[in-house]
């Protein structure tokens, strides 16, 4: 029996460059709850930022937020990843050398930034709707570092191909979305957050049902006993998968419909 439900947000519950959730997610929620049934959200974007998506029902679920490295449940932190700070300090150098790519660094409630780019700030501030602080120099950030990520407006190909020769040894560099590259902190990924999660509510990994699109979803959706990619996911994602939807929220419906009969 499903006692949990993880879901992936872009490009999996959000689609099509969405930036607000469809409000039937919410009721489905609210139902999965009453059948004993736990939604959470995990994703690469802030917490804060979860928290506004998904406002009517923000104290009734969990969080993994930043690729995994953190994990909130009933307001409290059970899990955080932190990058080293000389690590993180080579990354960010690397950005700023890379042609069209622009850096922000998460802390646990904002994002930093020292991108000069107005469209890249427009795209956070009014798109994305993080809670950003722009700073002179990446040096001012007095905060660990939970994640680091690269914004690239035309693209991830060849951006994901240079990090990753240069850090893939050291620290995990995935796509996080057509136009986003994450750094994720050692040991910390969606899967791991989520089984500190499992271990926290006593349920087991096959008691679990998954939700992703890109690859930084694929041990999440290894761990999961019920896995779904999405049609349009990344190549390869579906391998990592037991089934494929266009669509969550069908899905739950469907679980909703077969738990009540």
């Amino acid at each position: 029996m499903i006692k949990l439900i993880a879901s992936d947000l872009d490009g999996t519950l959000l689609q099509n460059g969405a930036q607000e959730l469809d409000p039937l997610i919410f009721d489905q929620i609210r139902e999965l709850k009453e059948m004993g049934i736990h939604f959470v959200a995990a994703s690469g974007r802030q917490y804060p930022n979860l928290q506004r998506l998904f406002a009517p029902v923000q104290d009734e679920i969990s969080y993994i937020a930043e690729n995994g490295s953190l994990c909130i449940h009933d307001g409290k932190t059970l899990s955080k990843g932190l990058i080293p700070r000389e690590l993180g300090n080579r990354i960010i150098d690397a950005i700023h050398s890379c042609s069209g790519c622009e850096c922000i660094v998460s802390g646990e409630q904002v994002c930093y930034s020292d991108s000069v780019n107005e469209m890249f700030r427009d795209h956070m501030l009014h798109v994305m709707k993080n809670n950003m602080q722009f700073v002179d120099s990446m040096d001012e950030i007095r905060e660990p570092y939970l994640k680091i990520a690269v914004c690239n407006f035309n693209g991830t190909k060849d951006c994901l191909a240079y990090f990753q020769k240069q850090f893939a040894s050291e620290i995990k560099v995935v796509t996080s979305g057509n136009i986003w590259v994450d750094f994720i902190a050692p040991d910390a990924n969606k899967g791991t957050a989520l089984q500190t999660l499992l271990d926290h509510l006593h349920i087991l990994p096959e008691e679990c049902m998954a939700f992703g699109d890109q690859y930084n979803d694929v041990e999440m959706l290894q761990l999961a006993g019920t896995s779904y990619a999405m049609s349009g996911a990344a190549p390869g994602i579906s391998f990592y998968a037991d089934y494929t939807t266009d669509s969550v929220s069908d899905v739950l419906s469907e679980l909703i419909s077969s738990v009540s009969i």
